[in-house]
């Protein structure tokens, strides 16, 4: 298996490009839901605060993660300083132990599906928001567990 080698410039030069292209995502998905539309007559108060708060926090975090990234190009500090700590062997080895990539993936569906479950099914949200909350609080948890050994 061949590995390409290039610089961490170009690597946070790809996260920016992939984090627009969820940003563009987010907002098709946003405009297709207000489209199609669920019943918000049957939405509780909990599945719109919730629903509401992991979309549009999701947007501001990914545009926080665009705007940080592009100061690290223009810093060469920031870059090297960003560089070491992805590098940094207990930071990796905790979110290794942690669930690493994989539960990273499974929470970004989690979130998804809870959002839109929130438009169209109470039962399958409260579900949904359950096993979100679990996962999270297992990835926390052993985070915190072999961050203190």
């Amino acid at each position: 298996m061949r590995k390409f080698n290039i610089n961490y410039t170009q690597k946070i030069q790809w996260r920016i490009r992939v984090l627009w292209i969820i940003l563009i995502f987010m907002l098709i998905y946003m405009v297709i839901v207000g489209e199609i539309g669920g019943d918000s007559r049957i939405m509780t108060n909990l599945a719109h605060t919730v629903s509401s708060g992991i979309f549009f926090g999701g947007i501001i975090y990914i545009i926080a993660r665009i705007i940080h990234n592009k100061k690290l190009i223009k810093n060469r500090l920031l870059l090297k300083e960003q560089l070491q700590m992805e590098q940094d062997e207990r930071n990796q080895y905790l979110h290794d132990k942690s669930g690493g990539i994989i539960l990273d993936i499974l929470l970004v569906f989690l979130l998804f599906i809870t959002v839109t479950t929130a438009l169209f099914n109470m039962s399958a949200f409260y579900i949904s928001l359950i096993i979100l909350v679990v996962t999270f609080l297992l990835k926390v948890g052993a985070y915190l567990f072999y961050s203190y050994l």
